[in-house]
């Protein structure tokens, strides 16, 4: 089985240089990543040249000043250069005469869109506008919606964020456990949480397993239950009822999606 870690961050101004992802993918059996432009940082530089220093390991998803006239440009300049994503907000709009410029551009070039956001920002009528709009580009919501610990049934919110899954273009990434599970206080020999909600089924029931990826959040996750556990959290969560569901969440949908050469 080929694994996919769809969500992983490296840099040089924020978070870990390139080699000790490297290694944590190594150590756990880990063959590809999709490496996520973080917050604040539009030199996506550092991303590319890791892509280019590895091939075959890694695709890169950028992030961009949506702020900018110049932004569908500067996007143009990135994809060039080797990007595979851009990273956008469910509800972000370009400040131009086209409000869906950059999910435009996207779209133009062949990108796929990884969407950083809260439920309410993926149950919103502007989402479904730009999902609906651009019905050939990948689109996927992070985070399993940016739902975190402490939501409480009957998941109402969230349940109404899994909804775009009604549309066959988007796609949802499941992170380690631990971003939607409180750290026991008392720790077991084994690893284990004392609650998990069922966020992981109601995203399978909703998306399907091959419109599911995992993504860990490397090196954030370091703070939660780390690498390896939101690795073996995943794969070998109930709700993965067989071989093939494994399969495709932990790598077969990447790599449907995604370009790695």
């Amino acid at each position: 089985m080929i694994v996919v870690d769809t969500h992983c961050h490296a840099g040089r101004n924020w978070f870990e240089p390139i080699e000790l992802l490297l290694y944590q993918m190594s150590l756990n059996g880990v063959d590809k990543a999709v490496l996520i432009g973080h917050g604040g940082s539009f030199d996506n530089t550092y991303l590319l040249e890791c892509r280019q220093r590895f091939p075959g390991r890694f695709a890169v998803v950028v992030v961009i000043d949506t702020e900018s006239p110049d932004a569908p440009a500067i996007l143009e300049r990135w994809a060039a250069a080797g990007a595979t994503g851009v990273r956008l907000g469910p509800t972000v709009r370009f400040p131009g005469a086209d409000p869906l410029a950059i999910w435009r551009k996207a779209a133009e070039l062949g990108l796929v869109v990884s969407s950083l956001g809260q439920p309410a920002g993926f149950a919103s009528r502007e989402f479904a506008e730009a999902v609906s709009a651009f019905p050939q580009m990948p689109i996927i919501v992070e985070h399993l919606a940016g739902v975190g610990i402490g939501v409480e049934p009957p998941y109402a919110t969230y349940k109404a964020a899994l909804a775009v899954a009604r549309y066959p273009n988007t796609y949802i990434k499941v992170g380690g456990l631990g971003e939607i599970s409180a750290r026991p206080p008392v720790l077991r020999t084994k690893f284990a949480f004392d609650h998990v909600p069922p966020l992981l089924e109601l995203a399978y029931d909703a998306f399907g397993p091959r419109r599911m990826m995992w993504g860990s959040d490397y090196p954030p996750v370091s703070e939660r239950e780390g690498y390896r556990n939101a690795l073996h959290g995943v794969m070998d969560h109930p709700a993965l009822r067989d071989q093939t569901d494994r399969e495709w969440i932990m790598g077969q949908t990447a790599l449907n999606v995604f370009c790695f050469t």
